[in-house]
């Protein structure tokens, strides 16, 4: 890769971006009237809503043992092919669950467990139900216990039942199924068997105890999410613990999500609901129906809600996005601005892996189509340089011949580039896609977790972590763990090597202190990119040698007119 030209590309890009916020991006006047609009929409949106009952409650946190926390009361299992798990008959609430087919890390037999109950450190659960604004009607809340009708056990064939009734005369119901991966239904149900009427508000939650560990980097979201009629919401926890968040809203979804994981909730159809993120000794997101529903006497009402806590597998999301009709349920994962570019990125790295039973593979099968693909673009650059190469020796003459007089030199030198039909600035043109091929290989590699814990050949164990090896102790050969910044793998520096080559085809810079800089370019970027994922490393390193053989080829082929 032509690295002045790189940083030619970055320099343009800035310059695009600056120039069009001076002069066609809004205005401060605009920004501060769209943001009073949007305060206005909040405050009205929040005054239709302020009738809904608080789903606020007393609540026991003391801290246990998840041993002890899931031995404390009666318990319904849950299991399929995917997950396993248990409800607590005391609160009905789905607060222990465990991923089955997912180590926590490599070469580990302990599976990802997501959902802790309510007294665990890290508690992390979901819960629901009815609320009513009539606060002489009793309800099901966190510390009620449900009694078991039929089955114990929950399946995907095996449905359960939850029943509690009150002493006035209503009875609640939870009918709750499971299919075959990460899906739960659960049909709430109210029987009056009394002779007065009521308003209830449907309400489904999401809490959790403590903000868990981060990746923290800026191209990835983890924290609360939602789409709501048609916008993607994402607020991080600390924007959360600062200011709730709070929208109304006709049809959604809303959750929190993880690098690899997603709790979410499917509030029911056709009907207006509230969301809200806050933060109040726990982290909530939550859903209430902004109409309550009237229950006359000897009557029953049902809603039905969906709970989907999943491993972020493109396939099983895209599958209930599509299935159950999910307004933009895709955005769990999450692939950016660039969508366009990444989701098919997905799918191309996806096929081959099909084809050749291995992403590291795929990875290079996808390189070398990339490869075809900018194969015109890249042949009229590389052909451009090679003059620019071989005309070396003459502009050298021409910069003795005309050095008092730069005016002449500059004439001299168009009609030098006009004769032998050389653009300087070609070399930019493969390199603007592939800044944008780059990021998008990167993102998939870093949010998929069909990437994770996938390997290559010989020592990559990862394709989505690092290189492990070191050069610093010769590759293993030494007894020695050097520290993670020391931790420059073979792969890492093989694209160096591989970038100090393409280098030296490329026409050297005229400006010697340029030079100076440009030579250590490849160490520099093989320092910066040894702690990105392999498969990343593996990609560069593939494209580069590709380039280079093109870049031979079109050089050998090259003359110019200029003696």
């Amino acid at each position: 890769m032509d690295t002045k030209n790189i940083i030619a590309a970055i320099s343009l890009s800035a310059a695009v971006i600056i120039l069009w916020a001076l002069f066609f991006g809004p205005s401060t006047e605009e920004i501060k009237q769209n943001k009073t609009n949007q305060e206005q929409v909040k405050q009205e949106q929040t005054q239709k809503s302020s009738d809904t009952p608080s789903l606020d409650q007393d609540e026991n946190f003391s801290k246990q043992s998840r041993k002890e926390a899931l031995a404390e009361n009666e318990r319904i299992e849950f299991k399929n092919n995917n997950i396993i798990g248990t409800i607590n008959t005391v609160g009905a609430t789905i607060d222990d669950l465990t991923f089955k087919q997912y180590d926590t890390e490599l070469n580990s037999n302990e599976k990802v467990t997501l959902l802790n109950p309510r007294k665990v450190e890290n508690g992390y659960l979901i819960e629901s139900g009815f609320v009513t604004n009539n606060k002489n009607i009793d309800v099901p809340n966190a510390s009620t216990k449900w009694e078991i009708v039929g089955s114990k056990k929950l399946t995907d064939k095996n449905p359960i039942k939850l029943v509690w009734s009150n002493s006035q005369g209503i009875t609640f119901e939870k009918n709750i199924s499971l299919d075959d991966q990460f899906l739960f239904t659960i049909k709430e149900k109210i029987i009056n068997s009394s002779e007065k009427t009521y308003n209830f508000y449907s309400y489904a939650q999401i809490k959790r105890l403590r903000k868990p560990q981060i990746s923290g980097f800026y191209i990835l979201h983890e924290g609360f999410q939602a789409v709501l009629d048609d916008e993607l919401i994402e607020e991080d926890y600390d924007d959360i613990q600062e200011k709730k968040f709070s929208r109304n809203a006709s049809k959604g979804w809303l959750g929190i999500g993880d690098k690899y994981w997603i709790t979410s909730i499917v509030p029911p159809k056709n009907k207006g609901f509230k969301t809200t993120f806050d933060y109040k000794k726990k982290f909530r997101a939550n859903y209430i129906s902004t109409e309550g529903i009237e229950v006359s006497p000897n009557d029953t009402i049902e809603e039905k809600i969906r709970i989907i806590v999943a491993a972020k597998r493109v396939k099983t999301i895209d599958g209930y996005a599509e299935s159950l009709n999910i307004n933009k349920f895709d955005l769990v994962i999450d692939f950016g601005v660039l969508y366009f570019l990444t989701k098919p990125m997905w799918f191309a790295l996806d096929y081959f892996f099909k084809l050749l039973g291995n992403y590291g593979l795929a990875i290079i099968a996808v390189t070398v189509c990339i490869r075809l693909a900018v194969f015109p673009l890249a042949n009229y650059s590389f052909r451009s340089m090679a003059k620019m190469k071989m005309l070396q020796p003459e502009m050298k003459r021409l910069k003795e011949l005309h050095k008092e007089d730069k005016t002449k030199l500059q004439q001299e030198m168009m009609a030098l580039y006009k004769r032998e039909k050389v653009n300087p600035m070609s070399g930019c043109l493969p390199i603007i896609p592939q800044i944008f091929i780059f990021f998008s290989l990167y993102k998939v590699l870093f949010v998929t977790i069909e990437m994770r814990h996938m390997p290559f050949f010989g020592w990559i164990k990862d394709l989505s972590d690092r290189d492990p090896t070191s050069v610093f102790n010769l590759f293993g050969l030494i007894p020695w763990d050097p520290p993670s910044f020391l931790l420059i793998g073979a792969w890492p520096i093989a694209m160096g090597i591989s970038m100090w080559v393409q280098q030296k085809l490329n026409p050297t810079p005229p400006d010697p202190m340029q030079a100076k800089i440009f030579m250590f370019f490849p160490i520099f970027l093989t320092i910066i990119l040894a702690p990105f994922p392999s498969g990343l490393v593996i990609y560069w390193t593939i494209n580069n040698i590709l380039t280079m053989l093109q870049q031979v080829v079109i050089m050998k082929r090259t003359t110019v007119k200029t003696v």
